[in-house]
C-alpha cells in the first residue's frame, strides 16, 4: 500500500529542503534503499505459547494480517506474530529493532534473537530462505515491538554473492549525545556510515563499545565501497533542541529524513508536520530545530547505484530474464532447504540475546541488559 493522499511539497531551488511528503505505508525511499516500513505494535500479554492472550478469530485475516487491531497485527503469522520462513535473492535486509525480540531462522542453520536496540544486516545475495517472528515473551504484562525494516540494494556484480548476516549488538552501536546553547540534546546513533569531524565539536559525547568508530557493513554491502556515502542513523531531539545535520561526504549522494514521533520540526526555516518524509540536499548542512514535544527520525542516505531494478517481492535483480532465473532457482533449489522443524521456528522462553552462525559459532552480546 502506498500513500497518494497528497502529493509532495517542492521547496525552491535554493533551499536545502528539496520535497516534503507524507508518509505512507511502507515509506518511500530513494536509491540505494529499495524499501523501509516500521512496525509499531503493542502487543498484550503473551499466551504462554509466545503468541498473543487475544483472540484470533475477529477481525484479523489470519495469514495476511495487516490490520492494526488493538494496535497491533500478526502479520503472517498463525500462533506466533512475525514472518515465516520466505526468500529473498538481490539486496539486503537491515533491521532495527527498538523494543521487543526478534528470533530470526535461516536456510543455513543459522538463528539468532536480537532486540533491544540491536541490528541485523542480513546480505541475501544469491538466496536465502528466512523467518522473522516476533515471540511474546511476557506473559505477565504488555509486549511492546517496534522495528524498522530497510531494503538496500545490491549492485549488478554482487546480486549472487553468498549469504551472509551480520549482528550489530545495541551497546557496540556508536552513540552521540550533542547539546545546544540552551542545553537541550539531540542524541544520533550511527548504525552504517559516520558523523563527520565537523559534527564532533562543541558539547558532545560519544557511547558505544567502539566509540566514534562507525561499525563495519557486512563485505559484500553497498555500504561497504568506499564511495557510497551510505548511512542510516536515528536521531531524537529534546523539546526545542537545535542541532546541525553535517553535510554528506560524496558528490551525488541523496538523503531523506523520515520524521515518525513528535509534533513539529522547522528544518533550515521551513515547518514540517510529523508523519513527514523530508528530502534535503545532502552536500549541504542542514539545521534542525524541533517543536514542544520529543521528535525521532530516520535519516537513510547514500550514493544511487543507478542500475536498472527489477524487483517481484521478494527478488531484486536488474532484468526481467533475472528475476525469472530467481523464481525458477528457488522452484528448483528452495535456496538450499529448510532445516527446522516448522516454518516459525521460536528460540525458546528467555529475552537472552544471541546469534548462532551456520558454522556454530555462537556471539552473544557484551552484556544481556
Amino acid at each position: 500500500m502506498t500513500d497518494t493522499a497528497s502529493p509532495a511539497s517542492l521547496s525552491s531551488p535554493s533551499s536545502p529542503v528539496v520535497s516534503v511528503q507524507p508518509l505512507g505505508m511502507p515509506w518511500d525511499t530513494i536509491d540505494p534503499f529499495l524499501f523501509c516500513v516500521h512496525h509499531d505494535d503493542a502487543y498484550p500479554r503473551g499466551n504462554g505459547r509466545h503468541g498473543p492472550d487475544a483472540t484470533l478469530l475477529a477481525g484479523r485475516q489470519m495469514g495476511s494480517d495487516f490490520s492494526r487491531k488493538d494496535g497491533w497485527s500478526m502479520y503472517h503469522g498463525q500462533q506466533v506474530p512475525g514472518f515465516p520462513a520466505h526468500p529473498h535473492r538481490g539486496f539486503e535486509t537491515v533491521t532495527i529493532v527498538r523494543q521487543g525480540r526478534i528470533d530470526h531462522s535461516d536456510s543455513l542453520g543459522a538463528s539468532a534473537r536480537f532486540g533491544g536496540g540491536d541490528v541485523q544486516w542480513l546480505t541475501a545475495g544469491k538466496g536465502i530462505v528466512h523467518a522473522e517472528m516476533f515471540p511474546l515473551l511476557h506473559d505477565d504484562r504488555a509486549n511492546p515491538l517496534e522495528l524498522f525494516q530497510i531494503w538496500l540494494n545490491l549492485p549488478a556484480d554482487s546480486k549472487m554473492v553468498e549469504p551472509h548476516f551480520t549482528m550489530f549488538w545495541s551497546q557496540d552501536i556508536p552513540r552521540h549525545r550533542f547539546v545546544d546553547e540552551a542545553g537541550r540534546a539531540t542524541e544520533v546513533a550511527v548504525i552504517a556510515g559516520d558523523l563527520p569531524a565537523s559534527a564532533l565539536g562543541g558539547a558532545h559525547e560519544a557511547h558505544g563499545a567502539h566509540g566514534t568508530r562507525p561499525l563495519a557493513p557486512p563485505p559484500d554491502s553497498w555500504g561497504a565501497r568506499l564511495h557510497s556515502d551510505l548511512a542510516m542513523w536515528t536521531l531524537r531531539l529534546a523539546p526545542g533542541a537545535q542541532w546541525t545535520l553535517p553535510a554528506a561526504l560524496g558528490d551525488g549522494t541523496r538523503r531523506k529524513l523520515y520524521f515518525f514521533a513528535g509534533s513539529r520540526l522547522t528544518i533550515e526555516g521551513q515547518v514540517v508536520p510529523v508523519s513527514s518524509s523530508v528530502e534535503v540536499r545532502a552536500g549541504s548542512a542542514v539545521t534542525l530545530l524541533n517543536g514542544d514535544e520529543p521528535a525521532e527520525l530516520l535519516m537513510l542516505q547514500g550514493r544511487p547505484i543507478g542500475e536498472p531494478v527489477a524487483q517481484y517481492g521478494p527478488f531484486v535483480m536488474n532484468t526481467e530474464q533475472e528475476l525469472r532465473q530467481a523464481f525458477e532457482d528457488y522452484r528448483r533449489t528452495e535456496f538450499g532447504g529448510w532445516p527446522w522443524p516448522d516454518p516459525a521456528p521460536v528460540h525458546g522462553d528467555k529475552e537472552d540475546r544471541f546469534a548462532r552462525h551456520a558454522d556454530g559459532r555462537t556471539e552473544r552480546p557484551p552484556s544481556q541488559d
